[in-house]
């Protein structure tokens, strides 16, 4: 591989992982813990990015060492775990696709005025459209990338425009007046949870960047996916706070729109909407790819055709959205479940960390495992009361 591929391979994986995570639930949680938090969100955004990359860093770097998937390694520590896992994924990647889909949709809507049933399938034409290139990794890399950059700028523009308090922001961020640990865990679960963190480790390893040899590279792809979902985290995070320090409502029914539409009316308006169907179209794209991912190793055929078969998924979930629309409880069950797969698949990985016939004689650093077992430890306990308080809801 030249050097330049190999660069590019690293920035696309480190742009896939983040925008995979910047999907239409990125914003409303931002914008919704934003109203309630106010500047002390500011700390619960660090403390999540300082358990995303713990979480990320432990994931990428046994992936890359051991130079296999998640779900063979998960099936080395206990057989059939991998098979589990990559049924959670799937069920839980196929679920959230349904809702990007529809994000990808309610932005064409806007900026359209098509039904937001048309603009999910023109949606998911393109998305379907970067997988029929030859060299479709390289397209969704290049995609990533530049979808990345147009949120990131758009959303630092409206912020520029709400004028938030910066000093109160810089303050709360490590002073809060109010904390809310299940804040933290959405966060986490929203950024490394399910899918997400695996899109970019394995579009590396499909990209042939493996080995202890390039674990340096990979920490810096990892960390860098980390802090590029980090930026449109607290650009949308000062836009809120910004409209909502001047006493500003956000609208209950689309909280992420509010900022967009006070700085800058109409116009604000069809900005939000490119950013939807940016991190929406990313998203789709992303948890496509990840899901046969994990269901690639299974059968010759299906590593074969991959490419046919994230078609097929990004079909499937276009035409769900477009006949039954969004099924609500369907994706609250599901978001919790994208919280249970967290304390899972790094639990197992933190297990294979220590097996040299998976990592050979490779010495993972004990600060790591420390920092991944804190995370699994939160995220199965918190995911766990929410899965109980969910299921007794039902049954009330």
């Amino acid at each position: 591989m030249s050097a330049s591929n190999r660069r590019n391979a690293l920035i696309g994986a480190a742009f896939l992982m983040a925008t995979s995570a910047i999907g239409p639930g990125f914003l409303t949680q931002t914008a919704t813990f934003t109203q309630n938090l106010l500047a002390s969100f500011g700390f619960v955004i660090l403390i999540s990015i300082l358990l995303d990359i713990g979480a990320q860093l432990n994931i990428w770097r046994i992936i890359a060492v051991s130079e296999q998937r998640a779900q063979d390694i998960a099936n080395r520590v206990f057989p059939g775990a991998g098979y589990f896992l990559a049924l959670l994924i799937v069920i839980g990647g196929l679920a959230f696709n349904i809702g990007n889909v529809g994000g990808a949709g309610l932005g064409i809507n806007i900026l359209t005025g098509l039904s937001p049933e048309m603009g999910a399938i023109i949606s998911g034409g393109v998305a379907v459209g970067i997988f029929l290139f030859r060299e479709a990794g390289r397209a969704m890399d290049r995609f990533a990338q530049v979808m990345g950059f147009i949120m990131i700028a758009l959303t630092l523009y409206v912020a520029w425009r709400a004028s938030p308090p910066l000093g109160e922001a810089a303050l709360r961020t490590f002073v809060p007046e109010k904390l809310d640990a299940v804040a933290i865990v959405t966060l986490v679960g929203g950024t490394v949870g399910g899918y997400i963190t695996f899109a970019g480790a394995h579009r590396l390893l499909d990209a042939g960047v493996k080995g202890k040899e390039s674990l340096p590279e990979v920490n810096k792809s990892s960390v860098s996916a980390i802090l590029i979902a980090s930026v449109m985290r607290v650009v949308l995070f000062l836009a809120v706070l910004g409209v909502v320090s001047q006493g500003v409502a956000l609208d209950p029914q689309n909280p992420a729109a509010t900022p967009f539409r006070h700085v800058a009316g109409h116009a604000g308006l069809l900005i939000f909407g490119v950013v939807i169907w940016a991190a929406s179209i990313t998203s789709v794209i992303g948890a496509a790819y990840t899901s046969v991912s994990f269901i690639a190793g299974l059968s010759p055929a299906i590593e074969k055709n991959k490419n046919k078969w994230i078609i097929g998924f990004i079909l499937i979930s276009t035409l769900v959205l477009a006949m039954v629309g969004r099924p609500a409880q369907v994706l609250v069950l599901v978001g919790t479940l994208n919280g249970l797969i967290l304390p899972v698949s790094l639990g197992l990985i933190l297990l294979a960390a220590y097996r040299a016939d998976i990592i050979g004689d490779y010495k993972h650093p004990k600060w790591m495992t420390v920092c991944g077992v804190v995370v699994v430890a939160a995220m199965a306990v918190l995911s766990g009361m929410t899965l109980v308080k969910y299921i007794g809801g039902l049954t009330a």
